[in-house]
C-alpha cells in the first residue's frame, strides 16, 4: 500500500490528525510492535509528504495518549499501552489546579506580546510568524504560592485581553461570557517535573524540587485558542477522577 496516498490534503481534517491516525494504525495493527522504534522525523516527513510541524504534532498526541514513550538521545519507541476494558475515564480540569471553593489570590507577572519559541507555534497550530498573547500569573493561597501559570494565545483570537483585568477574571469566563468565545473541549496532560530555577524561586521550593505539571490545550470547535502550562506545589494538590462503566 502506498501510504503517501492516506494524507489527502483536500480533506478538512488537519494534516497532524490524519498523520496520528495513520501512525495509530501501524501500532494497534502490530507493523509497529511494541519496544520497536519509529522512524525519525526526517524519513516520516519525506514518507508523508508532511512539515515536520505536522509530524511533531502527531508524534507528540501519540506520546501523550500512551502509544509512543521518547528516550532521550535514542529515539521514539512504541510502549505497551493499558487500557481499562468496560470502563471510560474522564477527569475534571478547569483553568487551574485548585480545588473547588479555594479562595485565592492572583499576582500578574507579565501580560504582553511575544513571538512564539520553544515549539509553541507548534503546541498553539499556528505559523511561526505569529504573534502570542503571554500571560504569567502567581496564584496565592493564604500568603503562600501554590500554582505558577503561563499561558499563550493567539494574538488574532482575542487581543482585547491585553487589556483587561486578569488578576480578578477568569480567562475562561471573559471568553465565553464577553466575547462570546465557546470553550467546546480541553485537553490535560499531568506529570511530575523539576521545577527550574525562577519556577522554584516564585513558589517558594528548593532548587530543583519535584513539581506537577499541567498542560492543557483549549478548544473552540476545532480552533486552539489557548495553551496553558500549570506548575504546582505538589502539596498542594489533589486530583478528582470518575470512573464510569460502558453500556453497550
Amino acid at each position: 500500500m502506498n501510504t503517501e496516498k492516506l494524507i489527502n490534503r483536500d480533506k478538512p481534517q488537519k494534516l497532524y490528525i490524519q498523520v496520528f491516525e495513520v501512525l495509530k494504525k501501524k501500532i494497534e495493527s502490530g507493523e509497529w510492535g511494541v519496544g520497536s522504534q519509529i522512524p525519525i522525523e526526517e524519513d516520516l516527513c519525506k514518507i508523508y509528504e508532511v512539515s515536520k510541524a505536522t509530524i511533531r504534532l502527531a508524534v507528540l498526541e501519540l506520546v501523550r495518549q500512551g502509544y509512543l514513550v521518547r528516550q532521550q538521545g535514542k529515539g521514539t519507541f512504541v510502549c505497551k499501552r493499558v487500557i481499562p476494558e468496560g470502563l471510560t475515564m474522564s477527569t475534571s480540569f478547569k483553568e487551574l489546579m485548585l480545588e473547588a471553593g479555594v479562595a485565592f489570590s492572583t499576582q500578574v507577572l507579565a501580560q504582553t506580546v511575544v513571538m512564539p519559541t520553544d515549539d509553541l507555534d507548534i503546541k498553539l497550530e499556528i505559523p511561526d510568524d505569529k504573534h502570542i498573547i503571554y500571560i504569567k500569573r502567581l496564584r496565592i493561597i493564604d500568603s503562600e504560592p501554590v500554582v505558577l501559570q503561563e499561558t499563550y494565545i493567539p494574538h488574532h483570537i482575542c487581543p482585547s485581553l491585553l487589556n483587561e483585568d486578569i488578576a480578578d477574571h477568569s480567562i475562561l469566563e471573559l471568553f465565553e461570557i464577553k466575547y462570546d468565545i465557546p470553550i467546546t473541549n480541553v485537553k490535560g496532560y499531568i506529570e511530575v517535573v523539576y521545577a527550574k530555577e525562577d519556577e522554584s524561586r516564585l513558589l517558594g521550593l528548593p532548587d530543583n524540587s519535584p513539581a506537577l505539571l499541567l498542560e492543557q490545550h483549549f478548544y473552540s470547535g476545532e480552533k486552539q485558542i489557548m495553551y496553558t502550562r500549570s506548575i504546582k506545589r505538589p502539596d498542594r494538590f489533589r486530583l478528582s477522577i470518575e470512573m464510569q462503566k460502558k453500556t453497550y
